[in-house]
C-alpha cells in the first residue's frame, strides 16, 4: 500500500520539505530527466535551484509546479504554448491546480457552438466583395493583374560580353566531354 502526502508526491527517505536532486524529481514524477531540462528551457517559471557544477535541486513548489506541467501536456492534450499562455494568464497556482486535478477549462468553443450569421447577413457580405456586374457565384477568385513588360537588368553591351563567355564556357565543356568520352 502506497501513502503520500496532502500534495500527492510519495514519501521518499527525505523529509517533505527536503530538496530533491533531478533522478529524485524524475523518480517522483515519472518523468525522464533530459525532459525536466527541456521544461526548463520552454518554461520560464520552471526555477530549480542550482549549486555550484550546475547541479539541480528541486523544493516541493517546484515539484508541485512540474506535476501540473506534466499533467497540462500529457494528459490533457496542451502545448507547450498553451501552458506558456495559461501560466501569463492564470499565474503559477493555476498550474499547481492542475497537477492537484483541477483542470483549466480554458478550450476553445465548438464550431457548432458559435453563432452562424443569417444568410442574408452572408449574401450581402458575398455582394460587396464581387466585382461590379458579376455575379457573386461566377466572380474570379483574384482580379487579374496588369501584365508588366519586364525591364532589362543588363544594359545591351553587358549582356553581349556575358553571352560571348557563356558561348566559350560551353565550347570548354564540349572539350572537356570529348575527352572523356576518349579516354573511357
Amino acid at each position: 500500500m502506497s501513502v503520500t502526502d496532502p500534495a500527492g508526491f510519495e514519501p521518499s527517505a527525505k523529509g517533505p520539505d527536503a530538496f530533491r536532486t533531478i533522478s529524485e524529481a524524475s523518480t517522483e514524477l515519472g518523468v525522464p530527466q533530459h525532459v525536466l531540462r527541456f521544461w526548463e528551457t520552454k518554461f520560464s517559471f520552471i526555477r530549480p535551484m542550482k549549486r555550484a557544477g550546475g547541479r539541480r535541486f528541486y523544493r516541493r513548489q517546484d515539484l508541485a509546479v512540474l506535476k501540473g506541467v506534466r499533467t497540462l501536456l500529457h494528459a490533457e492534450g496542451y502545448t507547450i504554448k498553451g501552458v506558456q499562455r495559461l501560466h501569463k494568464e492564470q499565474g503559477v497556482r493555476r498550474l499547481i491546480g492542475a497537477g492537484e486535478g483541477d483542470i483549466p477549462s480554458i478550450t476553445p468553443p465548438r464550431i457548432a457552438e458559435l453563432p452562424t450569421p443569417p444568410a442574408p447577413a452572408i449574401a450581402a457580405a458575398v455582394e460587396a466583395i464581387a466585382p461590379a456586374g458579376v455575379p457573386a457565384a461566377s466572380a474570379p477568385a483574384r482580379p487579374p493583374q496588369p501584365t508588366r513588360t519586364p525591364t532589362p537588368i543588363l544594359q545591351p553591351d553587358a549582356r553581349s560580353r556575358l553571352e560571348a563567355v557563356l558561348r566559350d564556357i560551353e565550347g570548354v565543356k564540349g572539350v572537356i566531354d570529348r575527352l572523356l568520352i576518349e579516354s573511357d
